[in-house]
């Protein structure tokens, strides 16, 4: 029963408490999740599905975030996907460079955690404008 007004949201988060905090929040008929477990998946679903936005856990030591979005922001048919980051607050280093690299918007976990719905409505409506 997919409506054809649902999002897609690529979600590269391996850590299974956030995974599923982003879950709940986004469960709603709007949203539908990919997962991403490898890091290929990241380029390959966003490449077949056209996701509305992804997310990216800048601490998962699974998938790394920062070459994901090099390659992101590097292909043409992706780059204008917005991705919504999120990292321990005191990782200043990593915040610098997810920005450098072009990320939308890098907030806190504990912001992630409890703004997660909020964020990624706000990722979708800077695409629609």
């Amino acid at each position: 029963m997919n409506q054809t007004n649902q999002k897609t949201i690529l979600v590269a988060v391996t850590d299974l408490f956030f995974y599923t905090k982003v879950r709940d929040a986004l469960r709603q008929p709007d949203y539908q999740l990919e997962k991403a477990r490898v890091q290929q998946d990241i380029i390959d679903k966003a490449l077949a599905g056209s996701p509305s936005a992804i997310i990216f856990n800048m601490n998962d030591l699974t998938l790394d975030a920062l070459q994901a979005l090099e390659q992101l922001k590097a292909d043409p048919q992706l780059k204008h996907i917005p991705t919504l980051a999120f990292a321990n607050h005191e990782e200043v280093e990593t915040w610098n460079r997810a920005r450098a690299l072009g990320v939308t918007k890098v907030v806190s976990r504990n912001e992630f955690s409890a703004r997660t719905r909020e964020l990624v409505d706000e990722m979708i409506g800077l695409k629609s404008r």
